[in-house]
């Protein structure tokens, strides 16, 4: 399968072609969330507030970088385990969220948002923290900074790497991963 270089903000046509184990550059802003950040941001989606950051068309990526050591951007930027975010996630992405970069399965709820909502969720290779991080330009903190390493931040990103583990299709890479080596 080819690999794709993805620009954002994600428009739907650049996401509608890509399918489970694709390979995958992104390029352009992508913005971090973590547990404390989701909660935040759904309890202002039930109070009917504005969010501090646009999601439309926007990438959130499940990390919470480590301090940057002198002359770099950022410290280690892994990713974190997904599913910790699946209760506010389909919320999100009827708010216009493209794609979701993380580690782990989804649960069926979120599986069925991203097919409801055409969004994309990735996976980025958890312990190659280091690696990642040379593909992160610049870092800024875009909300809630008394969170810490948990605070929104965005990031400016360049040929920064991830797999497609759920399409627009319903595709499930884990599943079908699964499919491959199981026992006849």
């Amino acid at each position: 399968m080819k690999q794709v270089n993805l620009t954002t903000p994600l428009k739907e046509a650049d996401i509608a072609k890509l399918r489970i184990g694709q390979r995958v550059l992104f390029n352009g802003i992508i913005y971090t969330g973590r547990d404390l950040a989701h909660k935040r941001l759904f309890e202002l989606l039930e109070e009917g507030k504005e969010l501090p950051i646009n999601l439309k068309e926007q990438v959130i990526y499940y990390v919470g970088p480590s301090p940057a050591k002198p002359d770099q951007v950022i410290g280690s930027a892994g990713p974190t385990t997904s599913g910790r975010m699946d209760v506010y996630t389909p919320e999100l992405l009827a708010r216009g969220l493209k794609g979701m970069i993380g580690k782990g399965k989804r649960s069926p709820e979120v599986i069925n948002a991203i097919k409801e909502y055409k969004s994309v969720y990735f996976a980025a290779v958890g312990g190659a923290a280091a690696l990642i991080s040379k593909s992160i330009k610049s870092c800024r903190v875009a909300a809630y900074p008394e969170l810490g390493p948990e605070a929104i931040h965005e990031l400016v990103v360049e040929n920064f790497p991830a797999i497609v583990v759920n399409d627009i299709l319903g595709g499930d890479l884990y599943e079908e991963g699964k499919k491959i080596y199981a026992v006849k």
